[in-house]
């Protein structure tokens, strides 16, 4: 089945990242699954093809790409069967420092994260008191001469074991000594290793998704002055650009699982004979993989827009939550349809579509709630009094 939308001007794209992909089966992300492992191998050969540095400008030894480009890479691995929550953090955390980073920082980690030699996977922002209420964060970072001291914790901090780098946010002018509640927090480079031996600790989540995240504990962590990104104080505003880009690679995702399972319940109804006719022929079994397909597509133009938007440099925050959450909504709906298409073989681990479904579920809830998303665009398109 060819998606109308996937006949496009980055088709060369599609086929490089896809030919990539089927080096890695439905079998490989069913062993990681099953161990609760990190794919390291798939996560190498994407860095080693150029994939992952992908919105790296060329001066700095990356592709020089957008993030149209990078939401179809995105888009590919889910669509092959994959997961891409186990590498996405390196395309939007590099946002904040490629929009906010100064040329010192561009130069100092940008080609190493190009080449595979650094990874920038993690971003270190919720916590156990706040979740979407950001500006309440209790994370603190005090200035004292050269460094920062920093002290408090996160929760949810993904991919941390398999980063060398860390964007994480802390305030550095309390709360009750700023103006605007978004004034006064700040966001830093963090090198991981240095900071395990320096204070902070890190403790593994468990989780439904075979998915690395982790509770963070800071006390009285030094970090260098130099590593702050863009001015004190500014944080929240450079983390959102960072956010924008985020919200859109995971919609690109959640469209690649879209497609992965409306092809699967097509190919199965079409296989699959009871009472001698195929079910597909049902239009209890037909309607519902076709409408799911139809949000699907209409998800994958909202993400062009909001990506495009971003690229050239735009506002493109309604447009980047709107994606987000239609995608979030349309996988979800295509999840339900492939699996009661299946029937009990649905629930069978070596079908993958338990693994992909409990994979999709997640993206109602993170990186920030469907709820969330309309509370955004009642207050901030549509001008409706703010509801929290």
């Amino acid at each position: 089945m060819q998606s109308p939308s996937r006949v496009d001007d980055h088709q060369d794209l599609r086929d490089a990242v896809s030919d990539l992909c089927s080096r890695f089966p439905n079998e490989y992300w069913r062993r990681i699954d099953e161990k609760r492992g990190y794919p390291e191998d798939f996560v190498n050969a994407l860095t080693a093809a150029g994939w992952l540095a992908a919105l790296i400008p060329t001066e700095y030894g990356g592709s020089g790409l957008g993030l149209v480009e990078a939401s179809v890479i995105m888009e590919e691995i889910n669509r092959s069967g994959g997961n891409s929550g186990a590498c996405h953090g390196q395309m939007y955390n590099m946002s904040t420092l490629l929009r906010a980073g100064s040329e010192e920082q561009k130069q100092r980690y940008l080609p190493k994260i190009a080449t595979g030699e650094l990874r920038m996977q993690s971003m270190a922002v919720t916590e156990p008191t706040t979740g979407s209420d950001t500006t309440r964060l209790k994370t603190t970072a005090v200035r004292r001469g050269d460094r920062y001291v920093v002290n408090g914790q996160k929760v949810w901090t993904s991919r941390l074991q398999h980063s060398d780098l860390m964007i994480l946010l802390a305030r550095t002018t309390p709360a009750d000594q700023v103006s605007k509640k978004v004034d006064g927090l700040s966001v830093f480079v963090v090198e991981v290793a240095a900071a395990m031996k320096a204070g902070m600790v890190v403790k593994p989540i468990s989780n439904m998704v075979n998915h690395e995240t982790n509770e963070v504990f800071f006390d009285n962590l030094e970090i260098p002055a130099e590593n702050l990104i863009g001015e004190e104080g500014r944080g929240f505003r450079y983390i959102l650009e960072g956010l924008n880009a985020e919200r859109t690679l995971i919609a690109a995702e959640c469209i690649g699982d879209g497609y992965w399972f409306t092809d699967r319940a097509v190919r199965y109804s079409g296989s699959r004979t009871v009472f001698d006719r195929p079910i597909g022929q049902n239009q209890g079994i037909q309607f519902p993989i076709a409408q799911a397909f139809i949000n699907v597509e209409a998800a994958s133009l909202m993400r062009f827009k909001a990506a495009q938007l971003h690229d050239a440099g735009k506002p493109c925050g309604a447009e980047a939550n709107m994606a987000k959450l239609l995608a979030a909504d349309a996988s979800w709906q295509a999840a339900n349809a492939c699996l009661q298409t299946h029937g009990g073989f649905g629930f069978a681990a070596e079908y993958d579509i338990e693994r992909k479904f409990r994979e999709t579920r997640l993206y109602q809830v993170a990186p920030i709630s469907t709820n969330l998303i309309l509370a955004y665009v009642g207050e901030h398109v549509l001008g409706m009094p703010r509801s929290y």
